[in-house]
């Protein structure tokens, strides 16, 4: 079974197009990695300013929210009107007061002082201090 001269040139044209269709997804494919790297460089692993701020602000803002709505179902459900909303709203302020905190604390652990900064005075300083 002999090929005709046709298909011997219908498959070397459809090679030629296979080839270059795998070229261009190969390129594509490279210029998307680029991309990519480029985009995952630029993106810095630390929060921004007010990535921070919004953060800190919604928690604080949930604690005391959560609190309010619980001293008042409160309220309706026993009957001791401002009571339960004034004291749980309270509680809900000083545990968005303690949310801030705990965030804060973990947010300055997560990136560290660049170098050279000044962190206050070391331990052998204020052992001179004290003599």
């Amino acid at each position: 079974m002999t090929s005709s001269p046709d298909d011997q040139g219908r498959s070397e044209s459809a090679r030629g197009v296979t080839h270059d269709l795998a070229s261009r997804i190969a390129s594509a494919k490279r210029e998307r990695d680029r991309e990519d790297n480029r985009s995952a460089r630029d993106a810095s692993p630390e929060m921004s300013g007010m990535a921070r701020g919004m953060r800190i602000g919604t928690e604080f803002i949930a604690a005391v929210l959560v609190g309010a709505g619980l001293g008042y179902l409160i309220d309706l459900g026993l009957g001791t009107s401002p009571w339960g909303l004034l004291i749980l709203l309270l509680m809900g302020f000083a545990a968005g007061i303690l949310n801030v905190i705990r965030v804060v604390a973990e947010m300055n652990a997560a990136s560290p002082a660049p170098k050279g900064a000044d962190l206050g005075p070391e331990a052998e300083d204020e052992e001179r201090n004290e003599n």
